[in-house]
């Protein structure tokens, strides 16, 4: 199992990067490899990547809500393992620190061989990167900036 933790500080408010990212269905704009997440219910979601060549299809359960405060978690099913918690922390009225934690296990050679190099951590980094470009676009009135096929 690999652990990767990164985090972002945002120019933008804690409640309002709480609720966009609450709003699964917009990470494929700024999330590399995800094509589509489409809602449930108000826990379950259903996720298509595609990911160095490697499509796959899961579900994710949220185990965990605290508004502006945290996101936890868990795939189900067995064909993709990981966990994971978006923690938001208010650095002051309009500024938010936001921290991924993801936990994964690797199954076959290429995610083995991911894994190894690292790729994960880059992913995560990545989209964190995006999303602080795209939620501070939004909240500045400029509309959503590049999406994760732009960048």
């Amino acid at each position: 199992m690999s652990t990767v933790v990164e985090s972002i500080d945002v120019e933008v408010p804690v409640r309002v990067v709480y609720d966009q990212w609450a709003t699964f269905e917009d990470f494929p704009k700024f999330m590399e490899g995800v094509e589509e997440v489409r809602q449930l219910d108000d826990r379950h979601a259903h996720w298509r990547t595609r990911i160095a060549g490697l499509s796959r299809e899961f579900e994710t359960e949220v185990i965990e809500r605290v508004p502006d405060g945290r996101v936890a978690w868990r795939t189900t099913g067995e064909s993709v393992k990981h966990t994971g918690t978006v923690d938001f922390e208010a650095l002051g009225a309009a500024r938010t620190r936001v921290t991924m934690t993801m936990d994964f296990r690797p199954t076959g050679f290429a995610e083995k061989a991911a894994d190894k190099l690292g790729v994960l951590g880059v992913q995560v980094r990545g989209d964190l990167r995006r999303f602080k470009r795209f939620i501070e676009d939004l909240a500045a009135g400029a509309g959503p900036g590049p999406s994760s096929k732009d960048t």
